[in-house]
């Protein structure tokens, strides 16, 4: 009986149910940015300099919830399990806790970075103008920082319980209300709102942020049984969960390594090649945010049948996942092929950019395929809880391939092209080294395939 109900969660419709909400929830975040960067950028006076702030500020702050979010993955992970074993009465205590740790861990940030942020910002070279505006801007957005970590662990526990849905309307919710905000705190609004420029911004990400905490706590109080009161003494999975979370931190660090390397040597290169590099990146992570939800989808999935001890079903999900997930890749290339010239002059109308841009889009566009596999797999091991691996594969594929293959390609006087062909690699092996261990933990344990 139990086996039938499972196997009715791997049909086309149910996959998707979970999927695209997680789909549209990734990309709400991406939308935003974008719009808050075209905002302020167009601000009458002193634009560019609150462009660059907004820029410095949001590149720390977005580290910082990175690192620190990854509890979301870890208690999703656990739920999961215990959902899938029928016993989700053992870890009533466990979300408040997590919860409680992850809002303690951002305060404690705020309140040590906040007296020293003129020095954290001089760290990343800004000065004058620019760094008092980051400076103003930072002291707004950071309170929204513990918000942040609070509507990220509430919606790990979501998807912990299957469902997207919520964290999707959650998501929706703030970016609708951030964009609305932003146009009119910012510009402001006839003689009723003065416009307050970066500040105003600032506040519209605040407040957006307090109405997604204050939405997902009611869902949570009133949709769940899930208690919000931390209770003493400590869950026996609290130590999982934060063993989980060390390992995605050092994970994270590493992808976080890769990247930044990429962009120092295409900054190394000339401001043509920073310019394409930084719009092929976009582009590239634009589309994981498409896959990300089939990765959503295989990681609630997964560690329901892992609880469940239903390795059939997990196999069978690795390779409907990993098909749908394929199509949605095959259709992007598709448009990145119809679209390949009118794409690059949407950011840029620069000649020297998009001749450097069109150079290695091909290479972008031919690698998603590879990036489908390591993306949805990335996705099932977190359900699966299996953090440590992913750490690894991480440290290996970023310091014994990426960076090695990257100043090969230096060394060669590749330009561009070795960059992009480290990050091909860089994936290549993380989707590789993903299938092999899924294939011999699990292939040993199938029944009826």
């Amino acid at each position: 009986m139990y086996l039938r109900r499972v196997n009715s969660a791997l049909t086309f419709a149910n996959i998707n149910k979970l999927a695209i909400p997680a789909l549209i929830a990734g990309i709400a975040e991406p939308v935003l940015s974008i719009t808050d960067t075209a905002i302020v950028g167009n601000i009458p006076e002193k634009g560019l300099e609150s462009l660059a702030a907004i820029g410095i500020v949001g590149a720390f702050l977005s580290m910082l919830i990175w690192i620190l979010g990854q509890t979301r993955s870890a208690i999703s992970a656990i739920i999961s399990q215990y959902y899938g074993a029928g016993k989700l009465s053992e870890i009533q205590s466990l979300p408040a806790q997590a919860i409680v740790i992850n809002v303690g861990i951002s305060i404690v940030i705020l309140l040590v970075s906040l007296p020293f942020s003129r020095e954290i910002f001089e760290l990343l070279n800004a000065s004058g103008e620019i760094l008092d505006r980051c400076v103003s801007y930072y002291e707004i957005r950071v309170w929204g920082f513990p918000l942040t970590l609070l509507v990220f662990a509430i919606m790990g526990i979501f998807q912990g319980l299957q469902n997207t849905v919520w964290p999707m309307l959650i998501a929706i919710t703030g970016a609708g209300l951030n964009i609305v905000l932003d146009f009119i705190l910012v510009y402001g609004v006839s003689t009723w709102i003065p416009p307050m420029g970066l500040e105003g911004a600032a506040w519209a990400s605040l407040i957006a942020q307090a109405v997604m905490a204050a939405l997902a706590l009611w869902l949570l109080m009133t949709q769940t049984s899930v208690r919000l009161f931390p209770k003493w003494p400590l869950h026996p999975e609290i130590k999982r969960l934060i063993g989980m979370s060390l390992n995605l931190f050092v994970r994270t660090l590493s992808l976080n390594v890769a990247l930044l390397f990429g962009v120092r040597e295409a900054t190394a290169l000339g401001d043509q090649a920073i310019g394409a590099h930084t719009i092929a990146v976009n582009l590239w992570l634009f589309a994981a945010f498409f896959i990300d939800g089939y990765s959503v989808a295989g990681k609630i999935l997964g560690g329901r049948f892992l609880g469940a001890g239903d390795y059939d079903s997990l196999w069978l999900l690795s390779k409907k996942i990993s098909r749908y997930a394929f199509w949605v890749a095959l259709l992007l290339m598709v448009l990145g092929g119809v679209f390949y010239y009118p794409i690059g002059r949407v950011f840029s109308a620069e000649p020297a950019v998009l001749n450097a841009f069109y150079s290695i889009f091909i290479i972008v566009i031919l690698g998603m395929p590879i990036n489908t596999i390591a993306f949805v797999f990335d996705g099932i091991f977190k359900g699966l809880g299996e953090m440590r691996y992913l750490r690894n594969v991480l440290l290996l594929a970023t310091f014994l391939v990426f960076l090695p293959v990257l100043y090969a390609g230096k060394a060669l006087n590749l330009g561009l092209y070795g960059i992009w062909i480290a990050l091909t690699c860089w994936m290549l092996v993380r989707g590789g080294t993903l299938i092999w261990k899924f294939r011999r933990k699990f292939r040993p344990h199938l029944q009826n395939l």
